[in-house]
């Protein structure tokens, strides 16, 4: 299915089946909770007045929000005030009285942006938060490209990074149950009969030509190491074009094209594979005209293969806030650990999902520090919790409306959401 018809797709689905809870490893452990509602967030001044409104929006799905402070901030004080006020919006999902499900979406393809409004209304969802960090760029080709893990219906399109200040939230579809930590990925690909291996470093990311041979239109004349990439029909309506190799793959991973510089469009059941550098002259001997054995990989924090199974969703995130109820956000410094709009994604002790949102920038709210954000999630009484993207892409949406406010002039276009379809999860294509 290529990725206009898998968009469509998601348009009409309402969800997907049969899907293995037990793969997750979860760090959810089930026990009686008590509920955070009562709990005034730790912000600014003790005597600070808070208010609190809570809606139903589905059998087991509420909204709260939450206002903290009544005055305005001086625009100068900003990131220093302990005044406030704040503005928390709070989406709970509780799978044990709701019968729809969580997932992740993007848009038309991966490498494009929509706004979080527009990915929750023509997914369908009833709710839904921006999710990952991704490329955005403005001149960027590829803005939409997620910068970690991106997983949906089982599919991994992008790969966790090395970097260790990424974390990554996955949930199971089909149980609601939640994944959090750091994951690890692998791959490779192998000719089945020459049995020549060559690893992989990216899936669906633009590969780079080395510097040194930038001026080579054959990258196979490159004695300096470039990348491999693995590309699917998901990313773009072409696969990034430019000096190196591609192969092109059908959906028995056998050779059906090869081609001495990069750029084509992948039809239903095809993937690629492109090299620069050096690499270009390792993948046209790894794949000559054969077959090959591609491998990817998850490996989660206790070192365990995470099968991507259908009904998976996983997007990433920079620092994990609480691991089983204690904050856990290192120390930093610079404008990311200062004051700023927030989304965060989290779990309760009983296995409630979390949402949340925090906007910032604003003297009408005026956003939080990483400190704070942990402990404000820590206050909502997420056990664990996640900090996914956020400044001018904060936002949360109920039935393609805006809940929050931006801290810019307008929504921003971002990678992909988390979103909630009040459905329960069915897998299939159409």
């Amino acid at each position: 299915m290529n990725s206009h018809s898998r968009y469509a797709f998601r348009l009409k689905r309402a969800a997907a089946v049969a899907a293995t809870a037990a793969a997750l490893s979860l760090v959810l452990v089930p026990t009686s909770y008590a509920a955070a509602a009562d709990v005034s967030l730790p912000l600014g001044d003790a005597n600070l007045e808070e208010t609190r409104s809570s809606q139903t929006l589905a059998d087991g799905v509420t909204l709260t929000r939450i206002v903290r402070g009544t005055e305005p901030a001086q625009a100068d004080q900003i990131n220093t005030t302990t005044r406030g006020p704040w503005v928390v919006n709070v989406l709970t999902i509780d799978p044990h009285k709701t019968r729809g499900h969580l997932e992740a979406t993007y848009g038309p393809d991966l490498a494009k942006t929509e706004k979080t409004t527009d990915l929750v209304r023509s997914s369908g969802a009833l709710a839904g938060v921006n999710a990952s960090f991704f490329t955005f760029t403005g001149s960027q080709q590829y803005p939409g490209d997620p910068v970690g893990l991106g997983l949906y219906g089982g599919e991994l399109l992008s790969e966790p990074t090395r970097d260790k200040a990424e974390v990554n939230f996955v949930v199971d579809a089909n149980s609601n149950q939640v994944l959090m930590g750091k994951l690890h990925w692998s791959g490779s690909a192998q000719n089945k009969k020459t049995e020549a291996t060559l690893p992989l470093e990216y899936i669906n990311h633009p590969p780079v030509v080395p510097s040194a041979c930038a001026n080579l239109s054959d990258q196979t004349q490159c004695t300096v190491p470039g990348d491999v990439v693995q590309f699917t029909p998901e990313f773009a309506d072409a696969t990034p074009s430019g000096a190196g190799m591609e192969v092109v793959l059908d959906e028995h991973h056998c050779v059906v094209r090869t081609s001495t510089t990069r750029g084509t469009v992948l039809t239903e059941g095809q993937t690629s594979l492109q090299a620069t550098g050096r690499d270009a002259a390792s993948l046209l001997q790894v794949a000559g005209q054969g077959c090959l054995k591609v491998t990817s990989t998850l490996i989660n924090e206790q070192g365990e293969e995470l099968p991507a199974r259908k009904g998976m969703f996983g997007v990433n995130g920079r620092y994990r806030l609480t691991a089983d109820g204690q904050i856990v956000v290192p120390a930093g410094s610079g404008s990311f650990f200062a004051r700023n709009p927030r989304t965060i994604a989290g779990t309760t002790q009983d296995g409630k999902i979390v949402l949340a949102t925090i906007d910032g920038r604003m003297t009408t709210s005026v956003g939080t520090t990483m400190d704070e954000t942990a402990a404000v999630a820590q206050a909502l009484g997420m056990h664990n919790a996640v900090n996914l993207d956020g400044g001018g892409s904060t936002a949360m949406s109920v039935e393609g409306a805006l809940v929050n406010r931006p801290s810019g002039a307008t929504e921003r276009a971002v990678g992909d959401a988390l979103v909630f379809m009040n459905t329960p999860y069915r897998s299939g294509k159409g």
